[in-house]
């Protein structure tokens, strides 16, 4: 079992749901810090022999197309983060339609290839949202990574499913936020503040686990996450402390995982899925039901 790189391609004023967060409007006049920081995550990659999926705010693949070409031409998969980096339960079913599939457009028409994947800004998929896959699917997706299966600030859906899984009803995959339980509680070690803030030890062996139970570990940075330069937003210590805790520490415990373990994109990931359930002859699918009607994905 493999585990899968991620970046969330957006800038150090995309921190959500603050007094203080820019409007869209204001983006354009606000110094940027995404190429430099994109850049040194492509070569922290490329110096760790590893492919990524991008989840690009469709504003940035807009205003930086080179970076999505750059990414495209190193064979990092290209997926879609929205258009306008909104929260998914603020908006009305039809507005994240629109959103979804402006981004995706944008975004393969600047890098000349399908976009499959897609990531809800803040994981922000969650019991408010019932119509989130099916607009997804009209959009033209064919995966999403937006269910954290845990509590979190922007809502969480925690429903107790940690592998990845095809809906009944439609040829799309569901590839929730990689958790794993301590005292009967899911908890994330694996991306933005929680790798941050645990220990690379317990990061590792948290892995391992996740590895054990034949699921993949799903990591994920923003670029900004690199950055000891990077302007800060006002907000109160809490966010403060989710936000930038032991930001020093993130490029050496992202090298630390590119050493240790083995990285596919998401798109190598459902590809070999599917090659390995279409060849398999008298042996149980790897498509695996769950409770009579979902699917997990298995490699």
């Amino acid at each position: 079992m493999k585990c899968i790189f991620s970046i969330d391609v957006e800038d150090w004023y995309h921190i959500l749901d603050l007094p203080a967060t820019p409007e869209m409007a204001q983006w354009d006049s606000l110094p940027s810090r995404v190429e430099s920081n994109f850049a040194k995550l492509l070569a922290i990659l490329e110096e760790g022999k590893a492919k990524a999926t991008c989840f690009f705010i469709g504003w940035i693949a807009q205003k930086y197309p080179h970076l999505v070409r750059e990414a495209a031409r190193q064979g990092h998969e290209i997926a879609s983060h929205g258009y306008e980096h909104r929260l998914a339960y603020q908006m009305t079913s039809q507005e994240f339609l629109e959103d979804a599939a402006r981004s995706k457009n944008v975004i393969e028409e600047i890098c000349g290839q399908r976009v499959w994947g897609y990531r809800a800004s803040g994981f922000s998929l969650t019991k408010d949202t019932p119509w989130f896959f099916d607009r997804l699917i009209e959009a033209g997706y064919r995966y999403d990574s937006s269910l954290f299966p845990a509590h979190r600030g922007h809502g969480g859906l925690p429903n107790g499913r940690y592998a990845p899984y095809r809906l009944e009803s439609a040829d799309f995959v569901e590839f929730p936020a990689s958790v794993e339980r301590v005292l009967g509680r899911p908890i994330c070690f694996f991306g933005g503040g929680y790798l941050r803030f645990f220990p690379y030890s317990v990061i590792k062996t948290m892995t391992q686990r996740v590895l054990r139970q034949e699921r993949p570990a799903i990591f994920y940075v923003h670029p900004r996450e690199i950055d000891l330069g990077s302007p800060r937003l006002k907000m109160g210590l809490g966010r403060r402390f989710k936000s930038y805790v032991n930001i020093s520490t993130t490029e050496a415990k992202i090298k630390k995982v590119l050493s240790d373990f083995e990285m596919i994109t998401f798109r190598e990931y459902l590809a070999s899925a599917m090659s390995m359930a279409a060849t398999e002859t008298g042996r149980a699918s790897n498509f695996v039901a769950i409770n009579g009607n979902s699917r997990v994905v298995k490699v």
